[in-house]
């Protein structure tokens, strides 16, 4: 392998297997340098949930083949959209 480029991979199972096992510091040089904006946005909020409550929601959702997540955000968008 030449130290000064990247080689070339007939599948993502070659590259990875390459990042897996070896030390990439060798192909840093190779590697074209990189700049992005990233805009990072929170997408999730913690709520407290009485236990009980919790208990009762994830035997729902398991009932209903769902997350408890799932459940409770179907739960929220429904009486938020009959509120407005």
């Amino acid at each position: 392998m030449n130290e000064n480029k990247m080689p070339q991979f007939e599948s993502v199972e070659e590259l990875t297997n390459l990042f897996d096992n070896n030390d990439m510091s060798e192909y840093f040089d190779a590697m074209p340098e990189v700049h992005f904006d990233v805009d990072i946005q929170r997408r999730s909020f913690l709520v407290s949930v009485d236990k009980k409550l919790m208990k009762k929601l994830a035997e729902l959702a398991k009932a209903q083949h769902t997350s408890t997540e799932q459940l409770v955000n179907s739960w929220l968008e429904e009486k938020t959209a009959r509120a407005a």
